[in-house]
């Protein structure tokens, strides 16, 4: 037990249970005491609202009976039934007569019957037919003391606009013989000024109209009394009453209302300014047996504190286990102190690494989405259950009739900001730009900084407007959304809408990639638009002449004639692959003259990969020049003109660039490295993948054909500047390696400048 109550959880809860149940004993006191004093104040303020109400309602009522009385006296005939040559009931009168009544009675629901009788005729006419006047009273609604025998002594008799108090009438069937009780107020019209020759009486439903007032609206136990204007009961809700020394002492004030407290009750009167009737409301003064009540609320206050302090303290002890429970749940065991602090704390944990993997889950299920989207464009077949987990996003994919795909590729500017970016912020800006542009597309990640986008069309004929849409988009993101990259894009032909068609799409625009043209400056590429090309220009010549530079160090002429290589091309607008192919072979090219300390720490392995990234996500020709430049300058500045060893591929071919024209037998290059012929020719064959003479003859020829083509020396001077002692040793040289003689070349050579 000690420790129980030591238990600080088991005491925090049985303390926030008395706090509450203290505050909610003191709210129900503070309104016990307040509101049995103002109840019956609020509720007779709203009786009496209600009661005013009500005689509106009865006001209402009566005017319509009244205006109904003086629409019927307005209906023909006015004098009679009879026609005057035969004394004899004109039916037809009576039948329109008839039809009239119904039609003013239809809109009345508390009017239970119109009756209209003329003085020289013994005839009753309804709303519902016609019958004899005694028939009526005698025996379709039957009183003891209305009948017809009073009712035409009192149409006969001079009277005024009258309501006869309500009574019940025993009411029978003409049809079925069925007989029923109703109470009715009867009113009959007066004579003194007649309108017509008719007697009007009309005969109110007094239970419809109590419905029609909504006389239940009114406070349980309260009576309503109508008076008419002589003061005489019409109706009253309680049957036995004694109002005489009531209203012997109700003084009414301007505004035709009045209040007496008699006994128990308290006696309302309104006086109606229409017709002068008088409504009384009698309603209890106060509540009865107020002091048994009293004390039987004290004592389930009493009663219900006491037993809330029980159930408070098992429901303490009950409610304890699980919070230990809910505790060690959390990692915090049986340790003292504020469980409820250490549960807040483990609830905070909990939502941290909720968001967590609330992230990791948003994370991965974008992973899976690029995943299966990359995976459709495998060309390999996957099993039947990867499949059909693929199809759970392929409604993402496909939100059109048709797509078109886009390679997408940014190249960085130099700028801080995109420095710093990564690729799920690039695609969210991607994704962001297209829909501000209402393009509906899904941007994927490839890699690097190239991305693949899926757009959708309804048809295939607004894939015109989609690009133009497109190329707007993409010159606005780069001074926007993408602000600091340059954009290129490549757009595929229209597909429709099957997971099939994301590889035709793919490699369109992957051979789009390939076969745009260099020289087409735009940011937005359509396949259907790229034009074919096969006249690139690559001279072998000038390759031979860039080792030389390379060799001699010579960078400012080595890049000059890169640039030469790259303006020829661009200016025929070939293809971006036959570009990247040129370009590569002249990187190679210049790589078997690099000299041994451009290898440092491998440096060519890492200069040969910075340039084939370069060149592949170059999206101009310019940027593969600029490849193609930097390579130049870091192997022309590492080559060194001496060589601790000589028997060097690098002095090697940089010693027969230099001495290519003189005498270089096998013996006098062997002499120059100081080693036998035989091991030099070994050598520069396993070296080379050539012999020597071959090697030489090629140099050789290859500055022959610059001579033939930009000089007009003879045959026999150029072979003699070549290294050959003869013309004839020359020209049959020549023709073995290209199949024609010198002069065969250089006319043709001639025939081609002039072409161009």
């Amino acid at each position: 037990m000690k420790r129980m109550f030591t238990n600080l959880g088991l005491l925090q809860i049985f303390f926030s249970l008395m706090l509450v149940i203290s505050i909610m004993f003191g709210s129900t006191y503070y309104v016990y005491k307040n509101s049995i004093s103002g109840i019956y104040e609020k509720v007779s303020q709203n009786n009496n609202l209600v009661v005013k109400s009500i005689v509106q309602s009865f006001d209402n009522s009566f005017k319509s009976v009244n205006n109904l009385i003086y629409s019927i006296h307005g209906l023909p005939p006015y004098d009679n039934l009879v026609f005057p040559e035969d004394d004899l009931t004109d039916m037809s009168k009576v039948y329109d007569l008839v039809e009239n009544l119904s039609t003013l009675v239809s809109s009345l629901d508390y009017i239970e019957e119109v009756l209209v009788y003329y003085d020289n005729a013994n005839l009753a006419i309804t709303s519902k037919g016609t019958s004899s006047f005694p028939f009526f009273f005698n025996n379709l609604y039957k009183h003891q003391l209305y009948n017809a025998d009073y009712w035409k002594a009192y149409l006969l008799s001079k009277h005024s606009f009258k309501i006869f108090p309500a009574e019940t009438f025993r009411i029978s069937s003409e049809f079925n013989q069925q007989v029923w009780n109703k109470k009715l107020l009867v009113v009959v019209d007066g004579n003194k000024a007649r309108l017509s020759n008719k007697n009007v009486m009309i005969l109110m439903n007094v239970e419809k109209l109590m419905k029609h007032v909504n006389q239940k609206s009114m406070i349980p136990g309260a009576s309503l009394i109508v008076l008419d204007q002589d003061r005489n009961i019409i109706h009253s809700t309680e049957e036995t009453l004694d109002l005489m020394e009531v209203l012997n002492d109700v003084y009414f004030n301007a505004s035709q209302e009045a209040s007496l407290t008699r006994e128990d009750y308290e006696y309302n009167f309104y006086k109606s300014e229409y017709n002068g009737f008088i409504y009384i409301d009698k309603v209890p003064y106060q509540f009865q047996n107020i002091d048994s009540v009293a004390t039987a609320n004290y004592r389930i206050m009493l009663t219900a504190i006491i037993s809330a302090i029980v159930l408070s303290f098992f429901l303490s002890i009950y409610l304890n286990n699980p919070v230990k429970n809910i505790l060690r749940l959390l990692g915090g065991g049986n340790s003292n102190g504020n469980d409820f602090r250490k549960i807040h704390s483990g609830i905070v944990k909990i939502q941290m690494d909720n968001e967590s993997y609330k992230n990791q889950l948003s994370f991965v299920e974008s992973e899976l989405r690029r995943g299966v989207f990359l995976q459709a464009l495998d060309e390999y077949a996957h099993t039947k259950e990867h499949s059909i987990q693929m199809q759970h996003y392929y409604p993402d994919f496909f939100r059109h009739k048709c797509f078109v795909m886009a390679a997408l590729q940014l190249n960085q500017i130099d700028n801080e900001q995109s420095l710093s970016l990564t690729v799920e912020e690039i695609v969210e800006m991607i994704q962001r730009a297209f829909k501000r542009d209402k393009l509906d597309a899904n941007v994927f990640h490839v890699k690097n900084l190239q991305f693949l986008v899926v757009m959708g069309l309804e048809q295939v004929s607004v894939r015109e407007k989609l690009i133009k849409r497109l190329r707007s988009s993409v010159t606005l993101s780069e001074s926007e959304e993408l602000l600091g990259f340059s954009v290129w894009v490549c757009i595929s032909k229209v597909y429709t809408s099957e997971i099939d068609n994301f590889k035709r799409a793919y490699w369109d625009v992957m051979n789009g990639r390939m076969y745009r043209n260099v020289n087409d400056d735009v940011n937005v590429i359509d396949v259907e638009d790229i034009q074919f090309k096969w006249d690139i220009y690559y001279p072998f010549e000038h390759m031979e002449k860039l080792a030389n530079y390379i060799l001699n160090r010579k960078i400012t002429e080595a890049i000059h004639m890169i640039k030469e290589i790259m303006q020829e091309n661009a200016e025929r607008n070939i293809h971006h692959h036959q570009l990247v192919h040129i370009a590569k072979t002249m990187f190679f090219y210049m790589l078997r003259h690099a000299g041994g300390s451009a290898n440092v720490n491998n440096e060519l392995y890492k200069l040969e990969i910075n340039f084939f990234q370069k060149i592949e996500d170059a999206l101009s020709y310019r940027d593969v020049e600029n490849a193609l430049i930097v390579v130049t300058k870091y192997i022309g500045n590492q080559n060194k003109p001496e060589f601790k060893n000589k028997l060097n591929p690098a002095f090697v071919s940089q010693y027969i660039e230099l001495h290519y024209m003189e005498n270089l037998y096998l013996d006098d290059i062997a002499e120059v490295l100081e080693t036998s012929p035989k091991y030099f020719s070994n050598y520069f064959k396993k070296t080379f993948g050539i012999n020597y003479v071959e090697y030489l003859n090629k140099v050789r020829l290859s500055h022959a054909r610059e001579l033939l083509r930009d000089t007009n020396a003879s045959i026999a001077e150029v072979g003699e500047k070549t290294g050959y002692q003869n013309a004839s040793t020359f020209t049959t040289t020549f023709k073995k390696y290209y199949g024609i003689s010198p002069s065969e070349y250089r006319k043709h050579s001639d025939v081609t400048l002039g072409m161009k």
